[in-house]
């Protein structure tokens, strides 16, 4: 390791990694990486924690657009990331997503978001509750009025393959990966200039990426600047199901998709299991290391499951964890792109439970804007820094 890099990027799970990967791969860059990762095991990574799905079901023509994306580069992934002759396989599972509507409200944003998604090309439909009951007989569709369903492009994946497989190829590309922790950020005036590790060594470097996901406001503060990012925590339950209503689909081969009740619960199967969670009663700022799961969500999952197919009243739970979101308090969307004046530090945080889905569209993007000054695939400024500055979200109608 030197002590001198192009760009050095705090933080290496799947955005950090995902960044350097889109940096090397570029011939346009020929600056060094550097990437600095605190936990060599992840273990409490938003990464490694993650539901791991990928939906193109949107609001904003952005969202749908960086989704779009991201289910072609997951499709790819294998052929992308080959190191060696290894090819890393992400098991996509493109079961889709199903949201449901009951409420006049909740049918108007689905109608709305549906026009978005259509006019970009989405494989999305809308259908009524005998649409609905027909393509998955063992739901209860009796207070529905709307469902929007993804019949291609959306579903899970392995978390930590996609993290893996980043690293893998941008260490493979030349980038370098440090375990250590940054405790200080030099700048002067409105120019990042170098770090100092827990190690003691300092680095000097031409461009800073905060990619330290739920820890973003910390590594900012660190250079005297600011981002409303805090961690929330989001607990995971998955259950085994007596009766299970896997493969009684008559859509997709039978598979059921990952589908978003009127109630804020979700659910998906997960290999023969299913994986559930739910919006909590309270959502506070947690602690960095709080990762204890909120258990009484589990009854409330449970309930809302039962009245809504029959197939879910006999559940045993089998496992259950917590992770971190990465919320974002202005809008619950991420930001990209570099500050508005120390603009050698540049953001990758508050994905707000999109992370993984949207790593490689933001990966791209972000080094697009180290290599030129400029997002060039996809102009992704509207998310950028100045709207935290300006106090101006960025809106976000399908948020889960």
């Amino acid at each position: 390791m030197r002590d001198t890099y192009d760009v050095v990027i705090i933080g290496g799970a799947v955005i950090g990694s995902s960044v350097a990967y889109f940096l090397t791969e570029n011939p346009d860059f020929n600056g060094s990486v550097l990437i600095i990762e605190r936990d060599p095991t992840f273990a409490q990574a938003s990464t490694s924690l993650s539901s791991s799905a990928i939906r193109n079901q949107f609001s904003n023509p952005i969202n749908v657009q960086i989704g779009q994306f991201g289910t072609k580069f997951i499709r790819e992934f294998a052929q992308t990331m080959e190191v060696d002759g290894d090819k890393p396989d992400l098991g996509f599972h493109e079961g889709g997503y199903l949201f449901l509507a009951k409420t006049d409200e909740q049918v108007q944003i689905l109608r709305e978001n549906h026009e978005v998604q259509r006019s970009l090309g989405a494989d999305v439909v809308l259908w009524g509750p005998d649409q609905i009951k027909t393509a998955f007989p063992h739901l209860n569709v009796e207070d529905l009025q709307l469902g929007s369903y993804g019949q291609s492009g959306e579903g899970w994946f392995s978390n930590t393959g996609i993290m893996n497989g980043f690293r893998k190829k941008a260490r493979a590309q030349g980038a370098d990966y440090v375990i250590d922790e940054v405790i200080s950020i030099e700048r002067e005036n409105n120019k990042v200039t170098g770090v100092t590790l827990k190690s003691g060594q300092s680095i000097s470097c031409g461009t800073l990426v905060n990619a330290s996901g739920p820890r973003a406001a910390q590594t900012a503060a660190m250079a005297g600047l600011s981002i409303p990012i805090e961690p929330r925590k989001r607990s995971l339950f998955v259950f085994d199901c007596a009766k299970t209503p896997e493969g009684g689909a008559t859509v997709n081969n039978g598979r059921l998709p990952l589908m978003i009740d009127p109630s804020g619960t979700f659910c998906r199967p997960e290999g023969k299991f299913f994986l559930s969670g739910t919006t909590p009663f309270e959502d506070p700022a947690v602690d960095w290391d709080d990762f204890e799961p909120r258990h009484d969500e589990f009854e409330k999952i449970w309930m809302d499951l039962a009245e809504r197919s029959s197939a879910f009243e006999a559940i045993k739970l089998v496992n259950f964890w917590a992770g971190h979101y990465a919320f974002n308090t202005l809008d619950h969307n991420v930001v990209a792109g570099p500050h508005t004046e120390v603009r050698n530090f540049i953001f990758a945080n508050g994905f707000s439970g999109h992370g993984l889905q949207q790593s490689p569209a933001v990966g791209r993007g972000v080094a697009e804007w180290i290599t030129y000054g400029a997002f060039r695939s996809l102009d992704l400024s509207p998310i950028g820094y100045d709207r935290i500055v300006r106090n101006e979200p960025f809106l976000e109608k399908a948020v889960i």
